[in-house]
């Protein structure tokens, strides 16, 4: 069976099912005896990146998602808007990402070219989003 290095980043401030079914897609591509690595936004990152602080402080959304089955090891993302300083130390077979990230420049929101990842043999994989659900609709839920 293969055995794959996954990683995929994030804030993860309120887990909810489309995060499950993003971490869920990266262990069926990891392979049984593979890896999830999750790259986990800081808390300084978030604020400058979003304008506002997470939720969950970054200790917190990082015990949740050690605790989440699909997710083999949870990293800061230290390089912040430059991932290819975590990626480098990862050196995962592939980067997935949900398929939301198709309509935006995720190349640029993570600092690196295709050239980039060729050289290092990374493939980069959309799966499916999950419609209906995200942080921010739970966020503003729970304000009003």
């Amino acid at each position: 069976m293969s055995r794959f290095i996954v990683y995929t980043g994030g804030t993860f401030d309120i887990l909810h099912k489309g995060h499950i079914n993003l971490l869920k897609s990266c262990k069926k591509i990891s392979g049984y005896d593979g890896k999830v690595v999750v790259g986990l936004n800081t808390d300084d990152f978030i604020e400058r990146y979003k304008g506002n602080a997470p939720y969950r402080s970054y200790i917190d959304r990082k015990a949740v998602l050690e605790a989440c089955k699909y997710v083999d090891e949870v990293i800061p993302n230290e390089g912040g808007e430059d991932s290819t300083l975590v990626l480098d130390k990862v050196s995962p077979a592939f980067i997935v990402v949900g398929s939301d990230w198709a309509k935006k420049d995720y190349y640029k929101q993570m600092g690196f070219t295709q050239k980039w990842l060729d050289e290092r043999n990374i493939t980069l994989i959309y799966t499916p989003y999950t419609d209906g659900i995200s942080s921010s609709l739970i966020k503003t839920k729970i304000s009003k």
